[in-house]
């Protein structure tokens, strides 16, 4: 299907523009996910997987390979990793005995943390690159892309 044409009064929504916006969210995503892993320590899938815990709690299988968007054998076998490496932990449901959830242990929220803080030093050694105009568009910046993501549901 035809990306539909830009309204005239619009310009800055046309094909290319969207395009480019697209691709550096997607580059600059990549480049954070891979600066918040150290060499080795972990796959993106296992570090997407713990985040989403991180957010919102105590998960069964199911719920965390719907949220992570893959099938439930392949959440099992991600868990079954970060199991085994300390970082989750599989515990009974409260509601249902036959059902386990998973929780991140103190071993993953620590690594969950410094992750986060390469991220973050990675994006502030970027920003402080820009000229101080551009320093100062940033929160603009940020305001604009929490907008392309109301009512999304992520």
């Amino acid at each position: 299907m035809p990306t539909p044409s830009p309204a005239p009064d619009r310009p800055c929504a046309d094909d290319e523009t969207v395009g480019r916006l697209s691709v550096a969210i997607g580059r600059l995503n990549r480049r954070l996910r891979q600066e918040g892993i150290a060499a080795d320590e972990m796959t993106l899938s296992q570090l997407s997987a713990m985040a989403s815990v991180d957010r919102l709690g105590s998960l069964t299988l199911g719920e965390l390979a719907a949220e992570e968007r893959v099938k439930p054998p392949t959440m099992t076998r991600i868990v079954d990793r970060l199991e085994v490496d300390g970082y989750v932990r599989r515990v009974p449901d409260p509601s249902d005995r036959r059902c386990v959830r998973v929780e991140l242990s103190d071993a993953g929220r620590s690594l969950l943390a410094g992750t986060r803080s390469r991220r973050d030093a990675f994006l502030v050694e970027r920003v402080e690159r820009l000229d101080p105009e551009g320093e100062a568009r940033i929160p603009e910046l940020v305001a604009l892309l929490e907008r392309l993501l109301e009512d999304d549901g992520s």
